[in-house]
C-alpha cells in the first residue's frame, strides 16, 4: 500500500488522515488542545501542546492503518493560518504562546497605523487590510512586548512562523525554515504580486527579514522528517482555507467555495490576475504551482462553528453540535430573533474589531429552539454579506453555485438555510474532508502518485445539492433584519 499522510492543525485541534492511493481516507486521529484566553479578545495557544498534538495524531493513524514510515509517499500540511510563532533559532522553543488568529490585541496597533495614511499602501501590496487578524501586527507585538526580544530578532536569534512553519521547522529538526505561498500572503508582510516579502512593510513593523521563512510553491520540497520510523518527504503546504479551495477543485475563475469551521471563509477563485475589492474583502493567493499564482477573493467571517460550541459551552443548550440543527428546526416560525455572533469582532465586510455580539427580538416566548435557530441562521447571513460583497467585485450573475465544506456543511438544515437565504444552489461534496484531501492532493501529486489538476477535479463528486424553498419575500425581510441588527450592534 501506497499512503499519503495529511496534518491539518486547525484552531481546537490537530487531525491526521491517511489517503489511500485513489485518495480515500482510511484512517483519522484527532486530539484537542488548550484555547487560551488571557484577557477579553486575547485568544493564545500553547506550541508545544500544539506540536505534541500533532506527534501524537500521525503517530496513531499510522498505528491505526498499519502504516509504516517506507509506505507513506509524502506529507501535505494545512494549518490555521495567520496564528504566530516565534522561536529560538537554536533551541526551537517559543518565546511566547503563539497569539491565534482570533486574537485582537493589535487592534490599537492597526488604528495608528490606519491613522497615519498607511492602510492603502499596505492594502496595495498585500491584498489585505489593517488588522489584527493577520500576522504582522501580532509579530511586532511579541517582539516590542517580551523582553529581549527585538534584540534577539535582530541578532538573528529568532524566527517567525505561521503554525505551517513551525511544524516544518519541528519536524525537519531544524534543517527547514519555509513555508508556502498560501500562508506568506496571509501574514501582512507579503507582495502577493511580486512573491517576496515586503522590506518596506517589514520595516514599517519593525519586523527583521532575517525572521521570515523562505516562501516555496505549495507542492514542493519541504524537506523530510526521521519522526515517525523512517524518512518521509513533506511535499505539500497550504493554509486551511485555500486546502479546501483546493480540495473542493474550484480551479477555474468564478468557482467559489465556502467553509464552516470554527469560522466561515469563502474563497472566489479569480485567476492569475488579481482583482482588488471595492467592498472589503481581501485579495489572497489561493495557489501557487510550478512558480504561477493563481488568486482569489476571500471573505472571512470569525464566527460560525464558534457559535454553535458557545450554544453547547457556555448556554448549555445542546449537548452536542449536530443537536443544534435538531433544535433550530423546533423553533416557532412566528418569532424572528437575530443573533450577531460578534464574539470577537464583525469580518468583512464590516471589519469592525472592537464590535461585540448581540441579540435583538427576543420575547417571552424566546427559548432554546429559538436561540439555535438565530445562531445557525447568522452564519448564513454573513455568508451571504460575503456572497453579495464578492458578486460586487467579480461581477458575477446569481447562477454561481456555492461549493460548501467544514464540520456545519454536514447539518442538512443548516445547509438549506443557508440556500433559502442566499437564493442560489449550495453543493455539499461526497468528501467532506476537502481541507485535509487539498493537503493531500498537493503532497500526493508532487510525489507522483496523485493526477494532476485537471484528473483531480474529474474526481470530485456531488453527495447533495441544496435548492432554495423559502418564497423571495420572506428571504428578503430576514436579510434586511439581519442588515438592520448588524447597524444597532456596530453603533452600540
Amino acid at each position: 500500500m501506497t499512503y499519503i499522510l495529511a496534518i491539518d492543525q486547525g484552531t481546537t485541534s490537530s487531525r491526521a488522515i491517511l489517503f489511500d492511493a485513489q485518495m480515500q481516507r482510511v484512517g483519522t486521529a484527532q486530539q484537542e488542545f488548550t484555547q487560551y484566553f488571557p484577557q477579553e479578545g486575547w485568544v493564545e495557544h500553547d506550541p508545544e501542546e500544539i506540536w505534541d498534538s500533532v506527534l501524537n495524531v500521525c503517530r496513531q493513524v499510522m498505528d491505526k492503518v498499519g502504516a509504516s514510515a517506507e509506505q507513506i509517499a509524502g506529507i501535505g500540511i494545512t494549518n490555521q493560518r495567520e496564528t504566530t510563532v516565534v522561536w529560538d533559532k537554536t533551541t526551537g522553543k517559543a518565546i511566547h504562546n503563539a497569539i491565534v488568529w482570533q486574537d485582537r490585541r493589535t487592534a490599537e496597533i492597526c488604528q495608528r497605523f490606519r491613522d497615519a495614511g498607511c492602510e492603502d499602501d499596505v492594502t496595495a501590496q498585500t491584498g489585505l487590510l489593517l488588522d489584527p487578524y493577520f500576522s504582522g501586527t501580532k509579530v511586532k507585538w511579541i517582539l516590542d512586548t517580551v523582553p529581549g526580544a527585538r534584540d534577539r530578532a535582530e541578532a538573528g536569534e529568532l524566527l517567525f512562523g505561521t503554525i505551517d512553519s513551525f511544524l516544518i521547522w519541528r519536524l525537519t529538526e531544524g534543517r527547514v525554515h519555509a513555508t508556502d505561498a498560501t500562508n506568506a500572503a496571509r501574514t501582512l508582510l507579503f507582495d502577493i504580486h511580486k512573491g517576496n516579502w515586503s522590506a518596506e512593510i517589514c520595516d514599517l513593523l519593525d519586523v527583521p527579514l532575517s525572521m521570515l521563512p523562505e516562501v516555496r510553491d505549495c507542492a514542493a520540497d519541504f524537506g523530510q522528517t526521521g519522526l515517525f520510523g523512517g524518512a518521509i518527504p513533506i511535499l505539500g503546504v497550504a493554509g486551511d482555507q485555500q486546502a479546501a479551495t483546493i480540495g473542493q477543485a474550484c480551479f477555474q475563475p468564478g468557482m467559489m467555495k465556502s467553509t464552516y469551521g470554527t469560522g466561515c471563509f469563502a474563497l472566489l477563485n479569480t485567476g492569475t490576475q488579481p482583482v482588488e475589492s471595492k467592498n472589503r474583502l481581501l485579495t489572497t493567493i489561493a495557489y501557487q504551482l510550478d512558480g504561477q499564482r493563481t488568486y482569489a477573493l476571500e471573505g472571512s467571517i470569525f464566527i460560525a462553528g464558534a457559535a454553535v460550541q458557545w450554544l453547547r459551552d457556555a448556554l448549555r443548550i445542546i449537548d452536542s453540535a449536530p443537536q443544534s440543527g435538531e433544535l433550530a428546526a423546533q423553533a416557532d416560525p412566528n418569532q424572528h430573533v437575530v443573533l450577531v455572533p460578534a464574539f470577537t469582532g464583525l469580518g468583512a465586510p464590516y471589519w469592525k474589531p472592537d464590535c461585540r455580539g448581540a441579540m435583538f427580538g427576543l420575547t417571552r416566548n424566546s427559548g432554546r429552539a429559538e436561540i439555535a435557530r438565530a445562531t445557525l441562521e447568522s452564519i448564513a447571513f454573513q455568508t451571504r454579506d460575503l456572497w453579495h460583497a464578492m458578486q460586487g467585485d467579480w461581477g458575477a450573475e446569481a447562477d454561481v453555485i456555492l461549493r460548501v465544506d467544514g464540520g456545519m456543511s454536514a447539518s442538512d438544515w443548516a445547509m438549506q438555510g443557508l440556500s433559502d437565504i442566499l437564493g442560489a444552489p449550495v453543493d455539499r461534496p461526497v468528501m467532506q474532508e476537502t481541507t485535509a484531501l487539498g493537503a493531500a492532493w498537493l503532497a500526493g501529486m508532487k510525489a507522483g502518485v496523485y493526477p494532476d489538476q485537471a484528473g483531480f477535479a474529474d474526481t470530485w463528486a456531488l453527495d447533495q445539492r441544496f435548492e432554495p424553498i423559502l418564497p423571495e419575500a420572506d428571504r428578503e425581510a430576514a436579510y434586511a433584519r439581519w442588515k438592520r441588527a448588524v447597524q444597532a450592534t456596530m453603533a452600540f
